[in-house]
Order: C-alpha cells, then sequence, then structure tokens
C-alpha cells in the first residue's frame, strides 16, 4: 500500500524572540483525493503548519524539528530554487485575501498565466489561451473578457475563482486552501468549495483546508485536525470530530461554531425591538438609488430604490450576495457615497446634501466597525493613539481627559491595558476588533454601522465579538446596522432583517420569521446555503 501524499511528522516551528513554539511535534497526513480541514483559534499554528508545508515561514521563523514529505521526499531540506520548483507544481496555495492576493497593476489572465510560463509549461499565446481556458475550468463566465480585466473590476467571488485558476494551473497534486472563502457570502462559498471539492475527486488531488469554520469542515472535509496552543489535540473522521469531540479545546470550538445543526441551534437575539425604539426611526432611506458609470459607456445599479428604516436601539441586519448592494446602503447611510436618486433621513432630518460643519457634526454621531481590522488600523499608531485619535479629531476633551477616556474604552471592550502601548501587529485578531470597536465608540455614536466585522475571525474569538456587540448595544442604548453574509451570525444579534439582490430589498422582517419562514426564494436560496447546516446538531459541552 502506498503511503500519504504528504506527511508531516513532528514538525516544530518557533518565531525569533518567541518563548515558545508556534507549531511543536506537528503530526500531519493528507492522502491522495482526501480533504483534511485543518482548524483551530486564532493563534492556533494551523497557518504556520500550512506556511512550512509550503516554504513559506517569515525570516523571524524556523523549523526546529521534523520533517515535511510530499510522496516520500522531504522538503525540509531544500532550499530556496527547490521549493520553487515544488510550489504551484507540486502543491498549489489558494490564499484567504483574493483582494491582496492578486496584483492590481496586472490583468487576470496574465497573472494566470504567469503560474504556468513560470514553470516553463507553455508560453505567449499559448499561455494566454490556457489562462482563458483555466478561468472557464473554475466557472468564470465570460472567461476571455475577465482574463483582459484587472483585480479591482472582479468580484470577490470571481476573484476567488481566479486565484483557484492560478493554483490549479500546473496541476499540482496538493492543493493548500487557507481560509478561501471567510469573506464570501454562503452561496458563493458554496459554490467555490464544490469546485475544489470535484478538483479533487477528479484529479486525485489532496486538499488540506485551513479554515475557522467548523461547519466547512463538517461538511467538506474527510478528516478533520484540530490544533491549539501549537498542537495537534485531536484528529478524527469529520463526523466523529463534530459529533463526539473528545478533547476540552475540540468542545469549546463545536460549542462556540455557529449554523452547526442548522439555524434553530444558534442562539437567538431578542425578536422584539427594545421598547427604546418606539417612536421616529432613528434613521431612514427613501427610495434610494446609486449608479456607477462603466468604462466604456454604460452604468452599473448597484442601489435600486431601497426603503429602509432603523427603529432607535435594534440591530437591523443586511444579507445578500456580493455585489447585492448591501454594503453601498452603509456607504450611502454614512455618507460615505452619494445616492443618485433617494434621500437620507435622521431624526427625521433630511441629511442628504450636508456638507461641512454640519457633515462632521453628523459623523461623530455615526461610526462605523470595518471587516478587516487589520487594514482599518494604522500600523503606525500604538493602540491608545488609534483609540484616541476620533477624539482629537473632534476636539473632544484635554489630553488627560482623553486618556481617561481611552482607558474606559478599553475597559468597556474588554482589553487589557497593557495592550494599550502595542501596535496592531502585536495583537490577535480578536484584540484588534476589540481596538476597532473602542475607536468607534470613542466619540461617543448613537448609530453603529458594522461592516462583516466577524467574518475573518474564528468562532471562538467570533463569539466573543458578537456578544461584546450585543452587550455594548443595550447597555449604551446603540442602534446598529449590521452588515453580513452568514446568517448564523445575524440571527445570534439581528432583530430584524433585510435581504438584498441586485441592489434592490427583496424582503424584509422580525429576524424569526425571515430565517424560519422565507417569503422571498432567494432567501430560501441562503438558508440552504448554510455550512454545517445539515450536520447533526453538536452535543451540548460537558460542565
Amino acid at each position: 500500500m502506498s503511503g500519504p501524499l504528504l506527511s508531516v511528522e513532528g514538525l516544530t516551528v518557533r518565531y525569533r524572540g518567541g518563548d515558545a513554539d508556534a507549531a511543536h511535534a506537528v503530526d500531519l497526513t493528507v492522502a491522495r483525493g482526501e480533504t483534511v480541514a485543518l482548524v483551530g483559534e486564532s493563534g492556533s499554528g494551523k497557518s504556520t503548519t500550512a506556511h512550512a508545508v509550503l516554504g513559506l515561514l517569515p525570516p523571524t521563523a524556523r523549523i526546529t524539528g521534523g520533517r515535511i514529505r510530499l510522496d516520500g521526499a522531504d522538503l525540509v531540506g531544500l532550499g530556496d530554487r527547490g521549493l520553487r520548483a515544488v510550489r504551484g507544481r507540486r502543491i498549489g496555495l489558494v490564499p484567504q485575501d483574493p483582494g491582496t492576493s492578486l496584483n492590481p497593476v496586472h490583468r487576470v489572465g496574465a497573472q494566470i498565466a504567469e503560474a504556468l510560463t513560470a514553470h516553463g509549461l507553455v508560453r505567449g499565446r499559448e499561455a494566454h489561451d490556457a489562462a482563458v481556458g483555466l478561468l472557464e475550468r473554475v466557472g468564470v463566465p465570460d472567461p476571455a473578457l475577465r482574463a483582459r480585466q484587472y483585480p479591482h473590476e472582479l468580484s470577490g467571488g470571481l476573484r476567488q475563482r481566479a486565484l483557484i485558476a492560478m493554483a490549479i494551473a500546473a496541476e499540482p497534486d496538493l492543493l493548500i486552501a487557507d481560509e478561501p472563502t471567510s469573506a464570501l457570502d454562503v452561496i458563493v462559498q458554496r459554490r467555490i468549495l464544490d469546485h475544489l471539492s470535484e478538483l479533487a475527486a477528479e484529479r486525485g488531488i489532496g486538499l488540506l483546508l485551513v479554515t475557522h469554520d467548523l461547519g466547512v469542515a463538517a461538511e467538506r472535509a474527510d478528516r478533520i485536525v484540530v490544533m491549539a496552543g501549537g498542537r495537534v489535540v485531536e484528529d478524527g473522521p469529520a463526523a466523529r470530530i463534530i459529533g463526539a469531540p473528545r478533547d476540552r479545546r475540540t468542545r469549546a470550538l463545536v460549542a462556540a461554531a455557529p449554523g452547526l445543526g442548522g439555524l434553530t441551534a444558534v442562539p437567538r437575539a431578542p425578536s422584539v425591538v427594545p421598547k427604546a425604539a418606539d417612536g421616529p426611526a432613528h434613521a431612514r432611506l427613501e427610495g434610494v438609488t446609486r449608479d456607477y458609470r462603466l468604462r466604456g459607456g454604460g452604468t452599473l445599479r448597484a442601489v435600486d430604490g431601497v426603503d429602509l428604516d432603523l427603529a432607535r436601539g435594534e440591530t437591523l441586519a443586511l444579507v445578500g450576495e456580493s455585489g447585492s448592494g448591501k454594503s453601498t446602503v452603509a456607504r450611502i447611510l454614512l455618507r460615505l457615497a452619494e445616492p443618485t436618486a433617494g434621500r437620507v433621513l435622521f431624526e427625521d432630518r433630511d441629511v442628504t446634501a450636508l456638507r461641512g460643519r454640519d457633515l462632521r457634526a453628523l459623523r461623530r454621531r455615526i461610526q462605523v466597525v470595518y471587516q478587516n481590522p487589520y487594514a482599518s488600523l494604522n500600523p503606525r499608531m500604538t493602540v491608545e493613539r488609534i483609540i484616541a485619535d476620533p477624539l482629537v479629531s473632534f476636539g473632544i476633551g484635554n489630553r488627560a481627559e482623553r486618556a481617561d477616556r481611552v482607558a474606559d474604552l478599553a475597559e468597556l471592550v474588554a482589553l487589557p491595558p497593557t495592550l494599550l502601548r502595542r501596535g496592531p501587529a502585536e495583537l490577535s485578531g480578536g484584540q484588534r476588533q476589540r481596538v476597532a470597536i473602542a475607536r468607534a465608540l470613542a466619540p461617543g455614536p448613537d448609530l453603529l454601522v458594522c461592516d462583516e466585522p466577524v467574518s475573518a475571525l474564528d468562532a471562538t474569538v467570533q463569539a466573543q465579538i458578537l456578544d461584546l456587540l450585543a452587550g455594548l448595544q443595550e447597555r449604551l442604548g446603540l442602534t446598529c446596522l449590521f452588515i453580513s453574509h452568514d446568517l448564523a451570525v445575524v440571527r445570534r444579534l439581528a432583530h430584524r432583517i433585510g435581504v438584498m439582490r441586485h441592489g434592490r430589498l427583496v424582503e424584509l422582517g422580525a429576524a424569526d420569521d425571515v430565517l424560519t419562514q422565507p417569503a422571498h426564494p432567494y432567501t430560501a436560496a441562503l438558508l440552504a446555503a448554510v455550512p454545517g447546516a445539515r450536520v447533526p446538531a453538536p452535543p451540548e459541552p460537558t460542565k
């Protein structure tokens, strides 16, 4: 019987200056045609392990022990030249963020063709034709047109398909997918994962799926390997890991995973808007439309006649697939984009045309928490300065008062005072998002826009941030517009849900009604695509 395609034996990795191993004595195998999910919290060592297999560890990290074998050949002893021959040709990578993984100044087709020419497989016009064929193979519509476009002209789902095309261009034996769908809506996510599964089955590719989404792991993996503290704490068939986890850390991950067992298993937010919400709407959009001009002529209608109101003290969630218009609606409410038609009202005052001092005063009352805290925090500032920055910008308090306010905000979001002197790069993903929330709360807003604030976080940290947001809303009486593609997250937090498709609001109602009795076929399709919904509900955690 032949051995595994990939065999990691006793892998140990340490970062310079670290007092503990980032990965310690890790054992892992992937057979041909097998899908193995590598799961764990942020900092568990799963990405370090994947990067070690690819030979892509940063200069500050080194392998201090163990072996990595591909078809029996040891990769640890290979130099840079040997690893370059393996990467792409024998091992393909689908990275997490298509927005930063594609070169913004090169056409998509040229970047895919480069994956072929770099290994001397094809040249010239043949490479371009092969790139178009690869785009067609991964399900990109009108591939010849898309090959001529730049990354920013494609949706998130199409960019991710382009990365898959690049990863499989040289027909590798092993594919490592590092959080390939964490920023995608459930329908696009399902299409991407379906395609990865088909590739593994058709060509016998081994697939190592690095993910924080246990719903994805439960549905897609043959085996699940759980990491914690740099070590493998559990390894077994997916059904057994989810249904009967043995290690306490696995049980904690399963308990925190939203959506396993269906949305009815998710803790539910109150379905009734708080009493404080009675009366006039806190904010309202009336007939809002937004058109964008396209290069070469024509227009794209991103938002089409949306009517929406936010009651004071409620959380209204907007859901829909990539390109549905939900983030554009949020930008119009924030006055970061101008509507082509319609108007924006705040406390029954038309604020659509506000400028100068009046617009600045409005922005103090409406703040935003973005999806990627690492990208939205200034890497040159300390945490203390980041949180204080809105106070300085709006001229709130003197230096001593601002320092007190920063300390209070850090305590409010459960951020240890010892972190205030650190930079964003020294924090975990959950800690960075807490900093982003503290910064948004600094000027004392009463309306918070949260644009996919937990999609890049693992299940445990995600649950902590959602609990934090729910607690802050109750304590501070905040109104919240919550943008998300994750319906399990939405059920946990939202009082009402609006469903968007092709720029239109196709359904709006109480969260319970929308999630259990959808009135629109598209809503039903979104619910059917939730990862983990068909997996049996996990057991109650033992105390």
